[in-house]
């Protein structure tokens, strides 16, 4: 982490988990573990149902909504979907965008995730943009080519002003809910890579200020040596944000 440029954020994506009473009870439980984080920005994404819950126990409080995917149209017969606009009026904050779940189980295209990045920045929505590579590309040797053109393209047409309201996410496809991380080394060597390719795009003033997120099965006993990284500024949670313990301890690694 380099806390003199950028913000340290642990962001914990809660996928499809947790009626919005379910919801509440989480956050009751996780607001005065974490409300105080004096370090980080905290963020939970929850499902869409679940956004009027958490805004409501989270008021007055320190940490931040965010919502788990949009669309990239303000409105339109996209039945089903959800805009930018629409979030930003419930007062969400944080968006995630083109998580590997949502390039596998529903066709998401880097094009589009380059689309969803633009509505988001353009109706004042901060983007957590995901990248990553599965594991034949990491075993065929790929995944810097990979990695690059998934941050080039979702980038593309971003003015640079807007750069830093852009939070980038690692998470190696191969290590998302399958008990396996990347070693340290691995993950910064990743991590720098995306600082040097938004270097190359915006200039080395624009990159030391991009928050770049590790996200792939972090959890207590590994939090505290990925996030003494320097290119690593903090966490894409995910399983170990339904466990308020669990995510407290993270928080807490991010506050050292």
């Amino acid at each position: 982490m380099n806390r003199r440029y950028r913000k340290t954020v642990i962001a914990g994506n809660w996928k499809m988990n947790k009626t919005p009473k379910e919801a509440r009870a989480l956050v009751d439980t996780l607001r005065p573990l974490i409300s105080k984080a004096k370090w980080c920005t905290t963020v939970l994404r929850v499902p869409f149902v679940d956004l009027s819950a958490a805004l409501k126990a989270t008021r007055a409080t320190k940490i931040a909504i965010g919502a788990q995917n949009m669309h990239y149209e303000n409105s339109g017969p996209y039945t089903g979907e959800v805009s930018g606009p629409m979030l930003v009026e419930m007062g969400v904050k944080y968006v995630i965008v083109g998580h590997s779940e949502r390039r596998q189980y529903f066709a998401e295209t880097d094009e589009i995730v380059n689309k969803k990045v633009l509505a988001a920045l353009e109706c004042g929505l901060r983007p957590i943009v995901c990248v990553g590579e599965t594991l034949q590309e990491r075993e065929q040797g790929v995944t810097a080519e990979q990695v690059t053109k998934q941050v080039k393209i979702a980038l593309q047409g971003v003015q640079p002003e807007n750069i830093r309201k852009v939070v980038i996410a690692y998470e190696p496809i191969w290590a998302i809910g399958t008990g396996k991380t990347a070693t340290p080394e691995q993950a910064n060597e990743v991590c720098t890579l995306i600082r040097d390719t938004i270097r190359g795009l915006f200039g080395a003033r624009c990159a030391r200020s991009v928050s770049i997120l590790y996200g792939g099965s972090m959890n207590p006993e590994n939090a505290p040596s990925l996030l003494s990284l320097l290119n690593i500024d903090g966490g894409l949670i995910g399983g170990a944000s339904l466990n308020p313990d669990d995510f407290k301890a993270i928080v807490d690694a991010a506050n050292q």
